[in-house]
């Protein structure tokens, strides 16, 4: 009797809920597979990461005004490109999607991030045994290392966007990137 008097009211049956919730899934899967990337989204973040690798090795490794300088002009060459393609991907789907902030383009996904750490490691021990041609080829291989990360979890999140679409806040984005900062002129500032 409950039944017959809340479909009386409008409230929905099983059936209806189930049919909702497959639509629901085939609207998020349509919107998942129609995502499009802007225009050397890839490369353009590589080449960031790969300059920024290579500029705050030379600003860590040599003793000079410039150098300091230099790695400014890398952090802030990253941050206008970040911006940029985030913008731009916003501008073309009309939609954010999490974890591709986080994740691709700020590196926080565990292979970006190990591979960003090992390539600026690398990076700047080159720089201070003076292995510039070192330095040039540990920068490319943290781009190139970034960029494939970025590539691999943008197709693990095609096939799952429920599961790995879950992305840090703007909170923990901004507290990530305020902490990265002040470690930088700590590390300046101490050399």
């Amino acid at each position: 009797m409950l039944s017959n008097m809340e479909n009386m009211m409008g409230a929905p049956t099983p059936d209806d809920a189930a049919a909702a919730l497959n639509d629901a899934e085939v609207s998020r899967t349509q919107l998942t597979d129609g995502l499009m990337l802007p225009s050397f989204f890839y490369i353009s973040i590589g080449a960031a990461v790969t300059a920024q690798i290579a500029t705050a090795a030379v600003g860590l490794a040599v003793r000079a005004n410039w150098a300091q300088w230099l790695l400014i002009a890398g952090l802030a060459a990253f941050a206008l490109v970040a911006a940029l393609q985030l913008i731009r991907f916003r501008r073309r789907n009309g939609v954010w999607v999490g974890g591709l902030a986080g994740r691709v383009v700020l590196g926080t996904a565990t292979t970006s991030s190990l591979s960003y750490a090992l390539a600026l490691g690398a990076a700047v021990w080159a720089g201070f045994e003076d292995l510039w041609w070192l330095l040039a080829i540990c920068s490319l291989a943290g781009g190139v290392a970034y960029t494939l990360s970025g590539r691999r979890w943008l197709r693990i999140y095609r096939q799952d966007p429920a599961t790995h679409g879950r992305g840090e806040s703007a909170w923990q984005l901004a507290g990530l990137g305020a902490v990265a900062l002040i470690g930088m002129v700590f590390l300046v500032i101490g050399r």
